[in-house]
């Protein structure tokens, strides 16, 4: 039986040794092109938000969606590799939120080197507007948008909830809330001056003005959105910088909510969709956004 632990404040206990050979698993995630889609959902391919080939996003709309709410997803993958489509990102996700009649998103952005990762959250942003001016059209409703984000996709994510001027300044409409799967970069001041990763000073470089520029928790403040904030107890960073994070959320008085779970950083974004409690835990969230988002995942 799944234990999961759903609190506001502190994260899971996370496990020591867990080495950088797991910690790798912030680089290479295993993906597959393609998914098996629900036959009940249109797919629209590739809607372009910028001239980069990489500024592109799928819409998966499920049959007689109107009003619909949103899940606009962001893949990870160190900010510098990934893709809209892998299986990981969306498989489970749209096989199980389609049939609650939710629209899902998925958005693929710029890429270290040539883009850092300040510049990718505001591709996010723009993503976010163009979806949004077009949600009508989709049978989606445009103000019921939920972010979501997967290892670096969720610290863009929380940078945006946390920053949303990031966002709004670029034509976005706010959205109802964040969920934030498995990002250890929510304080990257914190990150960068403790022993880290490369891949983190490959994003973040040497200047510390710009870590705190890419910082969510230092950009934290009364007006953000709820969050939850999803970590794995088998990595040692995780859930304590998850639980650090909603601290200071709640601090300032945004409601924060954090989920430990007993699964891999890869699994965390893959099984999400999956029957379970993890994934009801997400959803028991997702729940409190919305009237729409509550009924949606009632009828499921």
């Amino acid at each position: 039986m799944l234990a999961l632990v759903r609190r506001r404040l502190g994260g899971g206990r996370a496990r020591s040794g867990v080495g950088l050979a797991l910690a790798a698993a912030l680089v290479v995630v295993p993906e597959t092109r393609g998914s098996a889609i629900a036959p009940a959902v249109t797919v629209v391919r590739d809607v372009a938000y910028g001239t980069d080939p990489k500024q592109r996003f799928d819409v998966y709309v499920p049959r007689g969606a109107r009003n619909a709410p949103v899940v606009l997803m962001v893949h990870g993958g160190a900010w510098r590799i990934g893709d809209k489509r892998s299986r990981g990102v969306v498989g489970n996700k749209v096989e199980r939120w389609s049939r609650a009649g939710i629209v899902v998103i998925s958005v693929n952005y710029r890429m270290l080197p040539g883009t850092d990762p300040v510049e990718q959250a505001r591709d996010v942003a723009r993503a976010l507007a163009v979806a949004q001016a077009r949600l009508p059209g989709w049978g989606g409703d445009p103000g019921k948008v939920v972010l979501m984000g997967h290892s670096s996709g969720a610290h863009l994510v929380a940078l945006l909830d946390a920053r949303p001027s990031l966002a709004t300044s670029l034509g976005a409409r706010m959205w109802l809330g964040a969920i934030i799967l498995d990002s250890a970069a929510l304080d990257v001041v914190q990150t960068m001056t403790l022993p880290h990763l490369r891949l983190y000073t490959r994003a973040f470089g040497a200047e510390r003005d710009y870590w705190r520029q890419a910082s969510p928790a230092h950009h934290l403040a009364a007006g953000a959105k709820p969050m939850l904030l999803v970590c794995s107890s088998l990595r040692r960073d995780s859930c304590p910088a998850a639980s650090r994070f909603a601290a200071k959320a709640a601090a300032v008085g945004v409601r924060a909510e954090v989920v430990p779970v007993p699964k891999s950083h890869a699994a965390i974004d893959a099984e999400l969709g999956a029957p379970g409690e993890y994934t009801e835990a997400v959803e028991a969230f997702l729940r409190t956004l919305d009237p729409s988002l509550a009924r949606a995942i009632a009828a499921r």
